[in-house]
This record gives C-alpha cells, structure tokens and sequence, in this order.
C-alpha cells in the first residue's frame, strides 16, 4: 500500500501543477462556479472521456489523460465551494488557493488509504472504463441530490461523491502513469 499512496501523491503533485499554472494564468475564476456548475464542468469531462473510450479515437488534440487531471481539479474546486460558497469574484490569491487545494488533496488521500485498507486495492483489478462509468454515476447521483437541496434520506452528500470522482480519477491517472 506504501507504493499506492506514493502513486497517488505523484498523480496528485501532476493535478496540482496544473491547478497552479492556471491559477497563475486565470487567476481563481473558478471562485463565481455553483456547485452545480461544478458538477456539470466534471460531467462534461468524464462524458468526454466515456465517447473516446466507446469511439476509439479523439477528435481534439487532448486524450483521455488530461480530462482525468481536469476530474480531479473540478472535483478539489467543488469541495472548495462547497465550504466556502461561490463568490461573485475571484477573491482567492493563488497562496490561498493553493492552501484549499491541498487540503482537499489530503483528505482525498486519507479517504483512499482507509478505503484501500478494507477493500484490499480492488481498484487495481478495474477497467479505466470502470472508473469512467463510476464517475459518471457519482455525477447523476450528485446532480440528484442537487435537485432536493441535498435533502436526501439515507445518502452521502455531495462532498462524499466528489470525493468518490477525485479518487476514481486519480485511479484511473494512476494506472495511465505507471500501467496495469
């Protein structure tokens, strides 16, 4: 298990690389998005994902890879908004930015090392596919609980499920960077 949560902080470090390059370019834009933009940007991303994967082939110069990187970026920015509310600016500096970020990396990673604990690493026998159709449930499943308000009777919330997205995408990432 050492060797996953190695994987993991190595795929999270690519994710977060990214989040800051555009942090620098974009500033924290992302700071205006509802939660229930957020959802669809990842809906967006992981639909994209599952016609490349059906298709065989993309149309646009940007593989299955960077969509996953995007799942993961969308699903930290949602538990952002989720704690904080969105704002009507982009009221966070990239050091700020960056420190959410983080915490919301960490907290994914805990959530994987006690899940990977009690399932025995069974995402490791998993299809990229898999993950796909995953994170596409968790999609439908959080866009449900956005209509009741998150008034729901026996489910997680919607940080549950875009912890859920984060972990699936950074398993899928995992077997992308180092293999079956």
């Amino acid at each position: 298990m050492e060797a996953t949560k190695q994987q993991f902080e190595h795929v999270i470090g690519i994710c977060r690389d990214l989040f800051a390059k555009k942090l620098h370019d974009y500033g924290a834009a992302w700071r205006i998005m509802r939660p229930s933009s957020v959802t669809d940007q990842i809906f967006i991303k992981a639909n994209r994902i599952r016609s490349i994967e059906i298709k065989g082939v993309a149309m646009v110069n940007e593989g299955v890879r960077s969509e996953f990187i995007g799942i993961v970026n969308y699903g930290i920015v949602g538990l952002i908004q989720l704690e904080l509310g969105y704002a009507e600016v982009a009221d966070k500096d990239e050091e700020d930015a960056l420190m959410l970020y983080d915490k919301y990396a960490k907290a994914a990673l805990e959530l994987m090392l006690a899940k990977n604990h009690d399932y025995d690493e069974a995402w490791r026998g998993m299809r990229i596919t898999s993950y796909t159709d995953l994170i596409l449930m968790k999609i439908y499943r959080t866009k449900q609980i956005e209509s009741l308000s998150g008034a729901t009777l026996v489910s997680e919330g919607v940080d549950a499920n875009y912890m859920d997205m984060i972990n699936y995408a950074v398993f899928a990432l995992i077997k992308l960077e180092f293999g079956e």
